[in-house]
C-alpha cells in the first residue's frame, strides 16, 4: 500500500482519541489553574488600585491580565508540543510548538502529522477552542471592571465640574 493510500484509508484508533481526551483534560486542568491565579491576581491588583482611579493605572490591571492569559495559552501549547516531540510525531522541540501553536488558534500548518497521529491535530484546535472561550470571560469579567472605573471617574469629574460652574448657591 502506498503512503497516499494509508493516509487515505487509516482509521482512527483508540490510542489516537484516548491521547486526543488526555491531552484536552491536561490543558483545561492547567487552563483552570491558569484563569484562577490570573484572576486573584488580577483582582489583588484593582484592590491596591482603589486610590488610584487613574486611566493608567487602571490600564495596567489589563494589560498584566491579557499577559498572563498568553502565558497560559503558551504553556499549553507547550504540553501538546512536548508530546508531539515524546510520541516521535514532529522531529523538534521548535517544530512541534510551532504546529501546535498553529493548530490551538486554529489558523492550521504547512507541518502536518504522521497518519496514525494525524487526528491529534484536530484535538489541539479543540482544546484552543474551549480555552479560548474561558480566556474570553476572564479577559471579559477584567475590562467590564476597568469600563465601570473609567466610567465612574468620568461622572465623577464631570459632578465636580458641574458643581464648580454653578458656584454657591
Amino acid at each position: 500500500m502506498t503512503e497516499a493510500e494509508t493516509y487515505l484509508t487509516h482509521v482512527a484508533s483508540f490510542e489516537e482519541v484516548g491521547w486526543g481526551i488526555a491531552l484536552i483534560a491536561i490543558t483545561m486542568n492547567i487552563h483552570a489553574f491558569g484563569m484562577l491565579v490570573t484572576l486573584s491576581g488580577a483582582e489583588a491588583m484593582q484592590r491596591r488600585m482603589l486610590t488610584k482611579s487613574g486611566y493608567f493605572a487602571n490600564l495596567r490591571v489589563l494589560v498584566l491580565t491579557s499577559w498572563a492569559i498568553v502565558f497560559v495559552h503558551l504553556a499549553e501549547v507547550m504540553v501538546w508540543a512536548g508530546f508531539f516531540v515524546w510520541c516521535n510525531a514532529m522531529p523538534s522541540l521548535s517544530a512541534a510548538f510551532y504546529y501546535a501553536l498553529l493548530q490551538y488558534v486554529t489558523v492550521g500548518s504547512e507541518l502536518t502529522l504522521p497518519v496514525h497521529w494525524r487526528l491529534l491535530g484536530g484535538f489541539v484546535g479543540m482544546a484552543g477552542l474551549l480555552t479560548f472561550a474561558w480566556s474570553t470571560t476572564v479577559l471579559l469579567r477584567i475590562a467590564q471592571d476597568f469600563e465601570k472605573t473609567q466610567m465612574q471617574s468620568i461622572a465623577s469629574r464631570r459632578h465636580r465640574d458641574d458643581k464648580s460652574v454653578s458656584g454657591p448657591p
